[in-house]
């Protein structure tokens, strides 16, 4: 699976921007609108109350067979036998997370930077977030990031780049030029009446 990973449409989550009342509904009707890969962000709750959202969520993208990806809590990745981890820059290197989890799991690294993305390459990561891309309520420490600059990473290194940040129906044809893997989205899905129609959208616009 990891070396043919799908990453062009991702959800990340993120409780706080439902319209829907259950994160685990809104999940597996985005996998049903064409989510190909998850990742589950908790920033507010505890290791339990993490732990227990995380399995229920691995049953359903088990289910569709959609990889799962935790945020920043290897611990948790561990726990659940989920895909692989999704690290900040001021979470653990790349290079000791990959030492904890092994080879076969997936490490994807936020960066805004060539110089960052290229290191996260030489750790060992997988894949790279890149952004934020425009304005975006979800994660106001996110630091702007130019469509020039995305397609210097894009050309900088030799793994998958995702956008995020901020990408919506409107703006997704903007990052056409970086020729990106993948856009990563929060509000732009979970945030709609319904997440299968907005997942359906963002996706036939990305692969336009």
């Amino acid at each position: 699976m990891k070396n043919n990973m799908d990453y062009s449409l991702y959800l990340v989550t993120d409780r706080d921007v439902l319209v829907n009342t259950d994160i685990y509904t809104d999940v597996e009707e985005a996998i049903k609108g064409g989510v190909t890969l998850v990742q589950i962000r908790e920033k507010k709750v505890g290791t339990l109350e993490f732990y227990n959202i995380a399995v229920k969520i691995k049953s359903i993208t088990d289910k569709y067979k959609v990889p799962l990806i935790i945020n920043d809590r290897i611990d948790i990745a561990q726990a659940v036998d989920a895909a692989g981890v999704h690290l900040g820059q001021s979470d653990m290197p790349a290079d000791i997370a990959r030492r904890i989890l092994g080879n076969n799991k997936i490490i994807g690294v936020s960066t805004s930077t060539l110089k960052q993305a290229k290191k996260a390459e030489r750790e060992g990561a997988d894949y790279v977030g890149v952004g934020a891309m425009f304005p975006t309520t979800t994660k106001d420490d996110a630091s702007a990031v130019s469509v020039d600059c995305l397609k210097e990473i894009k050309e900088g290194i030799s793994i998958p780049v995702v956008a995020i940040g901020g990408i919506s129906e409107k703006n997704i044809s903007l990052l056409k030029p970086a020729n990106i893997d993948g856009i990563a989205v929060v509000s732009a899905i979970l945030s709609k009446k319904s997440v299968k129609i907005a997942a359906e959208k963002l996706g036939d616009l990305f692969r336009v």
